[in-house]
């Protein structure tokens, strides 16, 4: 599995990468910008993403837009529901609004941190993929 990790804080993101590690090839953003830049970069190819961890809070584009703008770009492109990369949000926030917001969006999940390893393998089995 091809993994890409959106995370501008340097010891989430470490975390993430020892435990999705494990699961496959994973690779790192650390911010919005670069986040869809790299995504747009792999998309199509033999080795497009298969699972976005998606941070909201970061610098240039949140983690929402960011997501907004893939499914957009994913629309434009005709990829079918069941062909688009699956996103797990991963962040500190958790009320209720901006879990809503994030799934309007087209997130799959929603992990508030701290994540527990447990809890993303369980997410990620529920997507279909093997943890």
């Amino acid at each position: 599995m091809k993994i890409l990790i959106a995370e501008d804080d340097f010891t989430s993101r470490s975390i993430l990468l020892r435990m999705l590690g494990e699961l496959g090839e994973c690779e790192v953003a650390v911010d919005g910008e670069e986040a869809l830049e790299v995504f747009k970069n792999n998309f199509g190819t033999s080795d497009a993403y298969q699972l976005l961890c998606l941070d909201i809070m970061m610098p240039k584009l949140s983690g929402q837009e960011v997501l907004r703008k893939i499914r957009a770009f994913e629309k434009l492109n005709a990829v079918e529901p069941d062909g688009a990369v699956k996103v797990i949000m991963t962040t500190a926030l958790g009320d209720s609004e901006t879990v809503i917001d994030a799934f309007k969006n087209g997130c799959e999940s929603y992990v508030v941190k701290p994540i527990s390893k447990h809890l993303l393998f369980e997410e990620i089995k529920r997507l279909g993929f093997e943890a």
